[in-house]
């Protein structure tokens, strides 16, 4: 990259921010002006938005019309605490006060700019984070600098990273018809329940016949935070099953001793978990090679009987099934569903559907299951290639 110069983002910009037009003005909205807001930024490309406007509606306003080609970047709004979104006005738009409009000048490409802010995420979101989202450090991105090789440069590259994450997103969207179809299966077997002869039962029915097959973990001062150590027992949270399936996340451990005096709260193999404080109504399956492990008063863990419910039709009756979520949304307090507890688990209406059915499903799904798990190492390896290329590319080595 020796011949390469670097120049100040904001050398290379005009930043242009919006605004809202009067919602009590209904003449306002309506109109053939797109008006994007930090929801429409779902991807790169930003050809129109939920909510358009009126030429009336842009000159009430502090919006302008925002020329096609500009890169768009959310600047306040609550998912700054995980990403930066960036994407490109392809057509003529005008952008809320959450956003701020990057209009490139003639020494600079804009899909080669807006490619180099949006790997710059990570500076970006720590200069969020030191002050707040609603104090955009703006004049830190102008200071941004920009490796600026020559125009047809920037456009090769451009290119080459657009191809490589087009990959991620046939990837990703490949992961998605997957749920799809687990989706369309269960349902299809299981979803007009009226049409079938199986009698209605409940969670408390469908549970192992034995004390506490069905328990929160331990309360209060029985479990205390200075009592988590850096290895022994596991002791699973919301982490591990916030995604609705299991999955490893931040380690928590108590020693042996400890685990001891709270062993009724064990978990096993095959328990289905069920997130009931904090982010409730997710839902996951212990898997068969944990190891020692207990669980946290965040879940209700659930020990059935395996002569009557197997715990991956359970897992996606809770999880697909309208009646259950029908049942949740009812019973459950707050939007949030907030309000889940383990009675309200134990009351859910489950159809004792037979085993062989069950079975069945569940066969199906392990195949799904393993084609996903190929698709999802094979998008990490497309992640890993993209953040070399990334990489490679704005060092001027590509």
């Amino acid at each position: 990259m020796s011949a390469w110069t670097r120049a100040p983002l904001g050398d290379l910009v005009s930043i242009v921010g919006g605004g809202t037009p009067s919602r009590n003005e209904s003449r306002f909205f309506g109109g053939d002006i797109p008006w994007v807001t930090p929801k429409d930024m779902k991807s790169r490309d930003i050809f129109g938005s939920q909510v358009t406007i009126s030429q009336h509606g842009l000159e009430s306003s502090a919006a302008r019309l925002i020329p096609s080609n500009s890169v768009l970047v959310v600047v306040r709004s609550g998912v700054l605490k995980h990403t930066l979104p960036v994407a490109l006005s392809r057509v003529p738009v005008a952008i809320n006060q959450d956003m701020k409009a990057l209009i490139c000048n003639e020494r600079v490409h804009a899909d080669y700019l807006a490619r180099f802010v949006k790997a710059q995420s990570g500076t970006v979101l720590q200069w969020v984070r030191a002050t707040t989202a609603d104090n955009f450090p703006i004049e830190k991105l102008k200071g941004l600098a920009v490796p600026l090789p020559p125009l047809a440069e920037q456009r090769r590259i451009a290119e080459i990273l657009d191809r490589a994450d087009a990959l991620r997103a046939k990837r990703r969207a490949a992961l998605a018809q997957l749920d799809t179809l687990t989706q369309s299966i269960f349902l299809d077997m299981f979803g007009d329940l009226a049409a079938s002869e199986w009698r209605m039962s409940t969670v408390r029915e469908v549970a192992r016949a034995a004390t506490a097959s069905i328990r929160t973990g331990p309360f209060g001062s029985q479990l205390l935070h200075s009592e988590f150590i850096d290895e022994g027992v596991a002791v699973l949270g919301i982490d591990n099953a916030v995604n609705n399936e299991f999955r490893w996340s931040g380690r928590r451990f108590i020693s042996v001793a400890k685990y001891r005096q709270l062993v009724r709260y064990t978990v096993r193999p095959g328990d289905v978990l069920i997130t009931i404080m904090g982010t409730c109504g997710r839902c996951a399956v212990v898997p068969d090679d944990i190891q020692t492990a207990i669980n946290t008063k965040h879940l209700c863990c659930i020990t059935l009987d395996a002569t009557k419910c197997l715990p991956r039709f359970l897992h996606a009756y809770f999880l697909r099934h309208p009646i259950a979520r029908s049942y949740l949304r009812h019973r459950a307090k707050g939007a949030t569903m907030d309000g889940l507890n383990m009675g309200v688990v134990e009351e859910l209406p489950v159809p004792l559907v037979p085993i062989h059915l069950q079975r069945a499903f569940v066969d199906q799904v392990s195949e799904i299951d393993g084609i996903r798990s190929a698709q999802r190492a094979s998008l990490a390896d497309l992640d890993a290639l993209f953040a070399s290329l990334q990489d490679r590319a704005f060092r001027g080595v590509l």
